[in-house]
């Protein structure tokens, strides 16, 4: 877009910008994206808020992307996933300010996970969860995408990040998310890992594991204020995701500011002290749980449950899986 403001005003508030003298940070947000300074400009106060632009799409930029980048700096790797820090500028002395993350080898899975896609609004009953979705689950574990989980429970990769571990059927272990950048607090994301393998995602959990889950609760909170202490539990958020990315129960610890788009919006993100409260209301015995009830949730056009179930669903054709 071209600017519409005449030449002599552009120069004249262009130069205020070196001018301005910083008093102090009012806020950072947009996972860090943004942040909004409080200064001065020839001794009047001034607000400056300070965005990160958007990535430049047109083939000759992104074309010289990843050869542009300096001071990469990897973050950890665990199975085809890897993570790094790095800086957009060409100088090395220059503060990270990107967060890669890198899949290698990816599947056509992985690019239709990640391509731009239309969205559609799904209620999965208990039936269509047993007769269909469940299998669809079992399939997708026995193909290995969950050797990445298996490798930190099992010890083999990442216990250097791990914060809080308690081992055993009923064991789970906290440690950070690899879309964080593990500094920047107000964007923290931590993932608390089950070791158990019978839990594949929130439709697993029944009335029996009330206790468990509260326990779990609370020392994900506890282990998290202490390692950050400048962090209190009211400042977290604990929410699961349904459907969740791969079928091995995990819950999102994320500072409360933290924000995430669509991965924490309705269709997508189940707070988990509303999960506790409907375990508690569900009618039944202790067998009774979450299985029971029907979930309403947004699937993209691109993913394998719109495709192979709920489109056939919708158009009245046999389900293959």
């Amino acid at each position: 877009m071209t600017s519409t403001t005449p030449p002599e005003v552009a120069a004249h508030v262009e130069s205020l910008i070196p001018k301005f003298h910083l008093t102090r940070l009012l806020k950072q947000d947009q996972a860090g994206r943004r942040i909004s300074l409080l200064g001065t400009i020839d001794s009047q106060p001034a607000i400056l808020v300070a965005e990160r632009a958007a990535f430049a799409t047109d083939s000759s930029h992104l074309t010289s992307f990843s050869t542009s980048l300096s001071s990469i700096k990897n973050l950890g790797a665990n199975d085809i996933y890897s993570w790094f820090l790095a800086s957009s500028g060409q100088f090395s002395t220059q503060p990270p300010d990107l967060k890669l993350n890198l899949i290698y080898p990816c599947t056509s899975q992985h690019e239709k996970k990640y391509a731009a896609q239309g969205l559609r609004m799904v209620t999965e009953t208990p039936e269509i969860y047993a007769k269909y979705v469940r299998p669809f689950m079992q399939q997708k574990r026995e193909q290995g995408r969950l050797n990445w989980v298996f490798n930190i429970i099992e010890g083999r990769t990442e216990q250097e990040d791990v914060i809080y571990r308690e081992h055993g059927n009923e064991g789970f272990l906290l440690l950070p998310d690899l879309n964080w950048d593990r500094k920047t607090l107000s964007s923290l994301h931590l993932l608390g890992i089950v070791e158990r393998r019978d839990i594949w995602s929130v439709r697993d959990l029944k009335k029996k594991y009330i206790e468990w889950v509260k326990h779990m609760r609370d020392k994900l909170l506890d282990s998290t204020v202490k390692l950050y202490p400048e962090l209190e539990r009211d400042q977290l958020k604990l929410y699961v995701h349904y459907q969740p990315t791969y079928y091995h129960f995990h819950i999102h610890i994320v500072h409360v500011s933290l924000e995430a788009g669509s991965t924490q919006a309705t269709g997508k993100a189940l707070g988990l002290e509303s999960i506790i409260e409907q375990l508690e209301i569900i009618q039944g015995g202790d067998e009774a749980g979450m299985a029971d009830v029907s979930l309403t949730y947004h699937l993209g056009e691109a993913s394998e449950l719109w495709e192979k179930i709920y489109l056939p669903l919708k158009d009245g054709q046999p389900v293959e899986l």
